[in-house]
């Protein structure tokens, strides 16, 4: 009975995995940006927590916010707030491993009116130095990316 129990268990696990990574937004726990709220890196120019009496579904994800105001704002328009690359990290989309990296939320920075994530602040550095052609480069890979693994 044990056995059969953890069997049913790591096959539903695998499906859920599965059908998370799949996912075009990088949502660990199922919360966009970890929790953060996507509107204030533009706002307050900081990572502000959300609320989770503050949410909202978009692209299979939970968007968490820290004002009505900053959710009525992405709600309106989610893809001028939510970040580039589903929120994976920029730096790994540019450089054509085909996977998706996971970021930290330290990591963000908002160029040209867009919001971008980097696997760590390491990584971050590489990043910046050429920010522009990465950008190029990730915005063409990201067009089969997103729908991988």
């Amino acid at each position: 009975m044990k056995r059969t129990i953890l069997i049913a268990f790591v096959a539903l696990f695998s499906i859920v995995q599965a059908k998370a990574q799949k996912s075009e937004i990088f949502a660990p726990g199922g919360k966009a940006i970890k929790g953060y709220d996507a509107v204030a890196f533009f706002k307050q120019s900081k990572a502000v927590k959300g609320a989770d009496s503050l949410s909202y579904q978009w692209k299979g994800a939970n968007w968490l916010f820290a004002s009505q105001e900053d959710l009525d704002a992405f709600k309106a328009t989610p893809e001028k707030y939510a970040p580039q690359y589903g929120g994976f990290c920029a730096y790994g989309a540019s450089d054509g491993s085909g996977h998706k990296s996971p970021t930290q939320t330290e990591t963000w920075t908002v160029l040209n009116d867009k919001l971008y994530f980097n696997y760590s602040p390491k990584v971050k550095e590489i990043w910046v130095k050429d920010q522009e052609n990465l950008i190029k480069k990730a915005d063409v890979n990201w067009t089969e990316l997103k729908d991988k693994n």
